[in-house]
This record gives structure tokens, sequence and C-alpha cells, in this order.
């Protein structure tokens, strides 16, 4: 595999300075609906400021679809998510089904067992003009003024470091372009950044696989965009499977049913990891089931982004099975 470089550290900025154990905010409340959000019905999450040495990413994420993974995946990093579809609350005790004996969970006084060093996930949504996997859609969506326009907000929640977390509307650009929209976003912000691009690039670095199949939701012809992508890093892509939706919003009605279907659809037996590659797609809470069916790692976009920026903080990674093999492997 070719050499991963760290996309979006400029001078000034330095990955990996103490990110502390400050607690975060509290999780385990459903979120509204994407539909509810876009209608201004809910905040976006993480509008508190962060407390002193609290280690924060910060992430800008395209419209309203699956956003809601972000807060999960925050509680599931801190140990106190109990299951797919599970309340979280005090009286939640025990291991959950599928959980390994790293994994944190809420005892009857509702104290953490196992909690990793508290990590806050703040999320701003940017404008994402027309909402389709469409080339010329992809590259006004993902410009630098639209990314621009929120980096004030993150900042002002404590983010340490950024990352755009949108697959398509980085990877479009080429790798050359994809490296240059986090080089200005780490120019506009005064921090590392990144994007869900790279993120996948250095995920299959982490698990040290070469070959992959991706299993994506976009049409063919964007979801080539994305194999050229990897196979810039020096990835064989041995498998690809298109699914032809047009837009962010259909993406994020799907459910478990769907992405199982997805995953196992785009599934290769010569591949050693499967790739779902949009972060309209809700998906962390079935990264463990997916990998069990599959037997073999699945990277999942949302996943895979909120690595990068423990990477970008140069953050512990927690030992988290319910994440799947990239928040297991060492």
């Amino acid at each position: 595999m070719a050499e991963l470089t760290t996309p979006g550290t400029i001078p000034g900025t330095t990955p990996g300075t103490s990110p502390g154990t400050a607690p975060g905010p509290a999780a385990g409340t459903a979120p509204e609906t994407a539909a509810e959000r876009a209608a201004g019905r809910a905040p976006e999450y993480g509008t508190e400021a962060a407390g002193a040495g609290a280690a924060t990413v910060g992430f800008l994420y395209p419209g309203y679809s699956a956003e809601d993974d972000y807060p999960r995946l925050e509680a599931m990093l801190a140990g106190t998510d109990p299951g797919d579809g599970a309340r979280t609350g005090p009286e939640t005790v025990g291991t959950p089904a599928g959980a390994g004996a790293g994994d944190g969970v809420l005892g009857l006084a509702g104290a953490v067992t196992g909690a990793s060093p508290a990590v806050r996930l703040p999320l701003v949504h940017t404008d994402i003009g027309e909402d389709a996997h469409r080339v010329d859609a992809l590259l006004e969506m993902g410009s630098a003024a639209r990314l621009a326009a929120r980096v004030a907000d993150l900042r002002a929640r404590g983010a340490q470091a950024v990352v755009w977390a949108c697959t398509s509307a980085s990877f479009v650009f080429g790798r050359e372009g994809a490296q240059e929209q986090v080089r200005e976003l780490a120019q506009v912000a005064g921090l590392p950044a990144s994007s869900t691009s790279f993120a996948f690039a250095h995920a299959v670095g982490d698990l040290g696989v070469e070959r992959v199949a991706v299993a994506a939701t976009y049409p063919e012809d964007v979801a080539g965009l994305f194999t050229a992508f990897l196979k810039s890093f020096g990835t064989e892509v041995v498998a690809m499977r298109g699914s032809g939706i047009i837009t962010a919003a259909e993406v994020g009605t799907w459910g478990w049913e769907e992405v199982r279907t997805l995953a196992r659809a785009g599934d290769h037996p010569d591949a050693q990891a499967v790739l779902l590659p949009d972060t309209a797609l809700h998906t962390a809470a079935y990264i463990a089931r997916l990998e069990a069916e599959l037997g073999k790692p699945v990277l999942t976009a949302n996943q895979v982004t909120v690595r990068e920026g423990l990477r970008l903080l140069a953050h512990p990674v927690p030992h988290r099975p319910r994440l799947g093999a990239l928040f297991t492997s060492r």
C-alpha cells in the first residue's frame, strides 16, 4: 500500500496535544427524525461549549440524513450505548448481546464501567445545495465556501480538529483535489483537518488489509470514483457494487435490512474487508452484526470518520467490539 500522509495538518497546529479526560455530555436520548431536524425542530449536536481539557473533534456534516449516528458513536466510545436500538439509562445492567468484555455499560447507579476517556463529537450541518449523488452537484457540495461557512460554529463548540464528514463530496475531487480540500479547510479552521475519504484510506491501512469490496449506495459512476481514490493508495478493489441511489435523504431512511442486503450483495470471497462509503447511511448500530454475518471487517463511513478524528488528535483508540475490527485491532 502506498504511504499515507496526514491531510490537512498546517503549521501551528499540533495533532496529539493532551486531550484530557473531562466528561462529555449525557448520551442516550433518542434523536428526532432527520425531517424534524431539517425543519428546525431539533438542535445540532454538541451545541454546548466543551469543558476544559475535553477531547473534541468537530464534524461538518452535509445536510440531514444519518447525523444521529454521531451522538450514538460518542456514547459507544464512552461505553454507554448498550445495544441496537436499546435505551441507555441508569437501569441498564449487564453486558448486552454482542458486546465484548472491554465494552463499558451503565450499572445500577449509572456509573460507566470500562469507559474510555471522554471524547466529544459536536456536529454542524453544511448547506449542500442540491441533494444528488451526481458529479457536478458533489463538486459544489464540497466547495471550499460551503465548508468554510460553518467552521466558526465548530470552533465555538471547542473543536480541536475538524473532519468533513462526507465521502462522495471529497473523493469526487480525486486524491490531489481532496488533499487540497482538507488543506484549505485546515487553513480556515486553524486546526488539523481531514475528510471521510482519507478516513477510509487510513482505516484500510490500520486493518492491514490489501483487498477490499465496495458496497456503495451511489450510482455506478460515482462508486467508480471511490474505487479509483482507494486504488491511488495501493488498495486492490476486488468488487464494486453501486445501488443507484441519487439522494442522501433516501439513503438516510434505510434500516438494518437494507444495510445488511447492501453489504452482503457487495461482498466478495477474495475481499478482506467490505467498505460502505456513504455517511448518509445509518450504520453505527449494525457494525458488529455485519462483521459477524460476513466473517470479515466492515468499514462504514461514519465509523471511520470518527476514528479519523481520534487520529488527528492522536487520541487513544478505545477497545470497542461493537464498533468492529477497526476498534479492536492493534
